[in-house]
């Protein structure tokens, strides 16, 4: 389906064919002919799906197409969970607005707050920002919600995880009137926690779930390396850029530390790499990620920071030297690749301690695994899976012998030969059976001794 067939103002497909876009995804198609209907929408897709459009072009038709409920306060409030996400949602809305006179502001955190005080007071029609800065501002009355149309959540999973529940609630109570669409849009809905903000706060909504959001692309091919350590981590990594022949890739680690080190070591080796991770300020992620996608860096070594919402369509590889905690999130890493119809490779090392997540992603895959190897890195580490079977097996023996010790089987003994055949030698005087008595010659001599004693007496 194409955008021209939407019933939309003329200036948001102008805006769109500037873009290049002129073919709705499966989202978009599915979401958005509910949303220009005004009804509350709640969508779970997949990374790299489009969703950031699918809530942006039926906002921005509401804006264009009705007029606003008051003078001064802002007609949408677009929330992302990460300063990344909302920037990225932030360029693509003024992309969208660019040849209209619809105003859009940034309100993020590590940006300076009384600078965001003077944007709100120009009251911009558009807010985007994450929960906890808008919160704070909403609390010190920088701006108020009486006139709020459209809330829109983007990854509204991901801003629960991160604990941005009692902002959520107090944006929805500052900005909750009966006029308000709600729009929410995740990768995952299934949750309890995703299911009770529903409730709260959309009323009757459409529900749209593609495939299924908790499963890999298939564009997407999946690799696994046994390893054996730290060391052997970093010469499988070394070996699998080297292969990708400067492709850019990503890296995801478990702790910002080793974002450093292991990008300092590529740059040893030659490789465009730059860390990214939570510590650095605002302005510093920024110019990574806009350095990154310019082309500038080969590699980008970070932690989980990067794994959702980054639209980085130039990366082929992306590599988990460490596996993440929980399998939701090993979805969204390797969806940084084989976005918008591209192919991408997602390689992961598995060493000790990384198996008991390997074991939980496994229930995610859609495809057939085996442990690829390099011939000249194979090492000792072959799973975990060998060791507790025989850990299992020496339990079940050690079980045993000691149920054997504490209840001993007592057997008999031959008398003649002494032989023990138990643990308790028991010696017994043999038995006369009924088998070993002459019965006939014992019956006769008892007669015979009876008529002895009888003729004695006459």
């Amino acid at each position: 389906m194409l955008f021209s067939e939407l019933p939309i103002d003329s200036r948001i497909l102008k805006s769109l064919s500037v873009m290049q876009i002129e073919t709705l995804t499966e989202v978009q198609h599915k979401s958005i002919p509910h949303a220009l209907k005004g009804k509350d929408v709640v969508a779970g897709a997949k990374t790299g799906s489009g969703k950031t459009l699918a809530f942006l072009v039926p906002a921005v038709n509401r804006l264009l197409t009705s007029r606003a409920l008051t003078k001064k306060d802002p007609r949408a409030i677009i929330l992302a969970p990460t300063r990344e996400l909302a920037k990225q949602v932030f360029v693509q809305a003024k992309k969208l607005t660019a040849s209209q006179t619809i105003s859009v502001a940034l309100v993020v955190g590590g940006e300076n707050y009384n600078d965001q005080v003077k944007v709100l007071r120009q009251n911009p029609d558009i807010i985007i920002g994450t929960a906890g800065r808008l919160a704070d501002h909403i609390t010190s009355r920088s701006f108020f919600l009486n006139g709020i149309e459209l809330l829109i959540l983007d990854e509204a999973d991901r801003m629960l995880e991160l604990g941005f529940s009692e902002q959520l609630d107090l944006i929805h109570e500052a900005a909750n009137h009966r006029k308000r669409q709600t729009m929410m849009f995740s990768a995952t809905i299934d949750s309890a926690a995703v299911h009770a903000m529903t409730e709260k706060m959309l009323t009757s909504p459409e529900q749209i779930v593609i495939d299924n959001v908790a499963l890999p692309h298939a564009d997407i091919e999946q690799k696994f390396y046994l390893a054996d350590g730290v060391s052997h981590k970093d010469q499988l990594l070394l070996k699998s850029l080297v292969l990708a022949n400067r492709t850019q890739a990503i890296v995801f680690t478990a702790t910002r530390d080793d974002t450093g080190r292991i990008s300092q070591q590529l740059i040893d080796q030659g490789i465009e790499a730059v860390s990214l991770h939570g510590e650095l300020a605002q302005g510093q992620r920024s110019s990574v990620i806009n350095a990154f996608s310019r082309g500038q860096y080969t590699v980008l070594v970070t932690t989980d920071l990067a794994s959702r919402g980054l639209d980085l369509l130039n990366v082929a590889l992306v590599i988990n030297y460490d596996l993440p905690k929980f399998a939701d999130e090993y979805i969204h890493r390797i969806g940084r690749t084989g976005r918008a119809g591209n192919k991408g490779l997602a390689v992961s090392f598995i060493s000790g301690k990384d198996w008991h997540s390997f074991s939980a992603i496994k229930s995610k895959l859609t495809q057939d695994y085996s442990f690829s190897e390099y011939e000249e890195l194979i090492g000792k580490f072959k799973g975990r899976k060998a060791r507790i079977v025989r850990e299992v097996e020496k339990k079940k023996q050690t079980t045993e012998v000691k149920k054997a010790i504490k209840n001993p089987v007592k057997k008999r003994v031959r008398a003649m030969d002494s032989v023990d055949t138990g643990f308790i030698p028991i010696k017994r005087k043999p038995r006369r059976t009924v088998d070993d008595i002459d019965v006939s010659s014992e019956f006769k001599n008892d007669t015979e001794e009876q008529l002895g004693s009888d003729g004695d007496k006459e």
